[in-house]
């Protein structure tokens, strides 16, 4: 095999998840530094109205930007591949309220 054909060949990586830890997030904050990404997960009690409690932070990711770009890549491709099963994700609420109709007395 060519040296190019080496540098561009997939690689295997073996991923040993037996000390995962499973969370639950609605919110993410996403902040940094010029050398880091850092991603905030929480989970918000209010996402409608008005927020007067403040959002747990439960669990905080640090990125570089190489490994960021291939998240963001990475999540495109998933996100892109659920629209096109089911159909278009809101991220607007306010667009994805159904208001019910008033019970006539």
């Amino acid at each position: 095999m060519a040296k190019e054909e080496q540098a561009q060949a997939p690689r295997t990586v073996t991923v040993n998840d037996d000390k995962a830890v499973c969370a639950y997030a609605n919110f993410c904050r996403v902040t940094g530094s010029p050398e880091e990404l850092i991603v905030d997960f929480g989970l918000n009690a209010q996402p409608m109205g008005t927020n007067d409690q403040p959002v747990d932070v439960t669990q905080r990711i640090v990125l570089n930007f190489y490994t960021a770009k291939r998240l963001l890549h990475a999540l495109h491709v998933c996100v892109q591949r659920h629209e096109k099963l089911f159909g278009n994700i809101e991220t607007d609420i306010q667009k994805r309220v159904v208001e019910q109709p008033q019970a006539q007395a």
